[in-house]
């Protein structure tokens, strides 16, 4: 029978679930506004109802991401500062010799992969280009949902200019979601067919120790002082932050 340990809190899993569900609807009726033109969106906005519509759902479901991300980053930043977690997903000088070390071991230079900690580099990689592109996206959002304001205070080309950048901004998350969050999450050989740790908050010990050593070895020596029971025993420290951020 398998060994579980509880990874994730309740509030990490609610924050990946909305994520999830936010960024599907933003980016259902925001691709067809960006490619109007296309037979596919031009269906796709008659479908749910006609441009209007999916602008207004386009908008109110982009406030509730802008309030996520909000949410999140200041809960994430009052924790850290505070000291109540570790800011494990802060990038260090670890995370690139791990890099390469990966890299070596890829081409067969070196016979065992990098140990990690409670993220590798590539989850840092993927949740600080998610929190940048998430702010990209609220920002040129709102100079597009307030044009009149937005010039009021800025040269006027900067209309255009977030039109251009929330487009193709949408674009390229959607295209990292699908192609290298889900290949890594749920599709690698290490995760196939599908990694649940996110949804029910619980890691096998087998996976922990093999992806997460550094992590593993803190939990087993928190373990021996405490002595909890054995079965679902929580790591010594929880993070502020998912790996999977208010994406994908």
């Amino acid at each position: 029978m398998k060994e579980y340990i509880q990874r994730f809190t309740i509030w990490q899993r609610f924050e990946h679930a909305a994520g999830i569900i936010l960024f599907t609807i933003l980016a259902i009726t925001g691709l067809p506004q960006e490619f109007y033109q296309q037979h596919w969106a031009s269906w796709s906005i008659l479908v749910m109802g006609g441009i209007e519509r999916v602008m207004w759902i386009h908008r109110y479901t982009g406030m509730l991401f802008a309030a996520l991300v909000v949410v999140h980053l200041a809960i994430a930043s009052f924790q850290v500062s505070t000291r109540r977690v570790k800011a494990s997903l802060v990038p260090a000088r670890k995370d690139f010799l791990d890099a390469i070390a990966m890299m070596r071991y890829y081409l067969r230079l070196s016979d065992e992969p990098p140990r990690f900690d409670r993220y590798d580099y590539r989850q840092k990689f993927e949740y600080w280009g998610l929190v940048a592109g998430s702010l990209i996206m609220i920002v040129t959002g709102f100079m597009l949902l307030f044009p009149v304001e937005t010039a009021r205070l800025l040269p006027g080309q900067v209309i255009p200019a977030a039109l251009m950048m929330h487009g193709r901004e949408a674009l390229l998350a959607f295209l990292i979601v699908i192609t290298w969050h889900l290949y890594n999450a749920h599709l690698s050989p290490e995760s196939f067919p599908f990694d649940a740790s996110i949804f029910t908050g619980k890691t096998t010990r087998e996976k922990m120790e093999k992806e997460h050593a550094l992590e593993y070895e803190r939990w087993l020596a928190a373990l021996q002082v405490s002595q909890p029971p054995a079965g679902d025993n929580p790591p010594p420290e929880e993070t502020a932050v998912s790996d999977e951020k208010p994406a994908g």
